[in-house]
């Protein structure tokens, strides 16, 4: 099988750069898949899982939104951050989770801020369990 580059760039650093067999994640418009040979395409990115498939093993990456640029030899998504499952701090992410959760539920300040932080929190807590599955 055919593989393609997948980049992963946040403004701090590369977090991810190899050659992978397929990759899926959410777009603007929902799920997308990515094998080789894509059709070129240019998406804003949900705050969302990122799923690295490669040599039969699948990985998961926790993105916080960001663009991806797809081309029929590489895939580079450039994310506000990025964390691998395993370097997520998961009693950070619930404590995050619990303060977005109380300011909604007071609609106290930046209620649109909150959204995102608990969105953020979720993911982040998602991908921190598919480690451990």
């Amino acid at each position: 099988m055919s593989k393609m580059q997948l980049d992963i760039v946040t403004p701090e650093k590369i977090v991810y750069s190899d050659q992978v067999d397929m990759v899926i994640t959410r777009a603007a418009n929902g799920d997308i898949g990515i094998l080789p040979k894509h059709a070129p395409l240019v998406s804003p990115l949900q705050i969302t899982a990122v799923r690295v498939k490669k040599d039969g093993q699948e990985e998961q990456i926790a993105i916080s939104g960001g663009f991806i640029e797809v081309r029929p030899d590489k895939v580079t998504i450039l994310a506000q951050a990025a964390e691998f499952a395993g370097d997520i701090d998961v009693e950070r992410a619930k404590r995050a989770k619990e303060r977005a959760e109380e300011r909604l539920a007071k609609s106290e300040g930046d209620l649109a801020r909150a959204e995102r932080a608990l969105k953020r929190a979720l993911n982040r807590l998602e991908v921190a369990q598919s480690a451990n599955k």
